[in-house]
């Protein structure tokens, strides 16, 4: 059985509010989970403690028992100590779309011709 580490949503429409739970991998996002590990809640500040609360003696077991964390958790993970941190790299993100590249190919473009006077 395939185990994760994630969040299941939960609140109301717009007041988001997540458990972080370990559940099978084939069950749905909000479905049957085994065990409830902890709560996420994104509306607090991020620097008020109560934002990640984690047991972080079931983690570490279920991370023992082969559990991976998806993205987020394993950054909730990162920030605890609970796992070496992780170097991350996309390169992508930081070029300009496709519509934005043409804009500045013009702007270049207009920019290197002489001025007509």
């Amino acid at each position: 059985m395939a185990m994760k580490i994630r969040l299941a949503r939960g609140g109301s429409k717009k007041r988001p509010f997540y458990s972080i739970v370990a559940s099978d991998s084939r069950m749905p996002r909000d479905g049957r989970f085994l065990e409830k590990l902890g709560t996420y809640n994104p509306l607090l500040a991020k620097d008020d403690e109560k934002r990640v609360v984690m047991n972080m003696e079931r983690v570490q077991h279920w991370l023992s028992q082969g559990a991976q964390p998806t993205d987020r958790v394993a950054r909730f993970l990162e920030a605890a100590g609970a796992r070496p941190k992780t170097v991350r790299n996309n390169p992508k993100s930081a070029q300009p779309g496709k519509a934005m590249a043409e804009r500045a190919a013009k702007k270049a473009a207009r920019a290197a011709e002489p001025a007509a006077e």
